[in-house]
C-alpha cells in the first residue's frame, strides 16, 4: 500500500468509493496531476488511458498498476466532467478531500499534466512519466517495477 494514501478512501470515475489500502497495494502506483481544462493533460490523457488499458484492463494477467487522478480543476464537477471524457478505469482523490493540495505541494507540482511513479513508501521512482510513456510505451514498466520494492511482502 502506498503510506501516503493510507486511511483515504478512492473514487471510481462513475463515483463508487475504494479504500485505498486495498486498491493499491503491491502495485507501482502513478499519481496523476491534470486538469479538463488544460490542454496538454487533454492531449495526454488519452495516451495514459490506452498505456493503463494494455496493462490492466486487456492484459491476461493485469499488471501491478494503478493510477491515481490529482485533479487540479477548478470544481468537482470540472473533475468528473474530464474523468468521464476522457479517463481510463483508474481511481482518483476526491475533488473534496484537501489532501489533494497536500501531495501537490509536497511533490512541488507547478505545472501539469505531471504523472510521478512512486514506491509504496511514496517516494518517487520518476517524476518523468508523461515523458517516459511517450518515447517508451510499454517498456518503461518493467523499469517501475524493478524500482518499486512491490513484491516485498511475498519474500521469504
Amino acid at each position: 500500500m502506498v503510506d501516503l494514501l493510507v486511511g483515504r478512501s478512492l473514487v471510481t470515475r462513475e463515483g463508487a468509493a475504494v479504500e485505498a489500502e486495498v486498491a493499491l497495494q503491491n502495485k507501482v502506483v502513478a499519481l496523476y496531476f491534470a486538469a479538463g481544462r488544460c490542454a496538454p493533460s487533454r492531449d495526454f490523457t488519452p495516451l495514459l488511458c490506452d498505456f493503463y488499458t494494455a496493462l490492466v484492463g486487456e492484459a491476461r494477467r493485469p499488471a501491478p498498476f494503478e493510477v491515481v487522478f490529482v485533479s487540479v480543476d477548478g470544481s468537482a464537477q470540472e473533475m468528473l466532467d474530464f474523468m468521464l471524457e476522457l479517463h481510463g478505469a483508474w481511481l482518483a482523490l476526491p475533488f473534496h478531500d484537501p489532501y489533494r493540495h497536500e501531495l501537490k505541494k509536497k511533490y512541488s507540482i507547478t505545472a501539469t499534466p505531471k504523472l510521478l511513479i512512486v514506491k509504496q513508501s511514496g517516494e518517487v521512482i520518476t517524476s518523468k512519466g508523461r515523458k517516459q510513456i511517450r518515447e517508451q510505451g510499454l517498456a518503461c514498466f518493467q523499469n517501475w517495477v524493478e524500482v518499486a520494492d512491490i513484491f516485498q511482502n511475498f519474500s521469504g
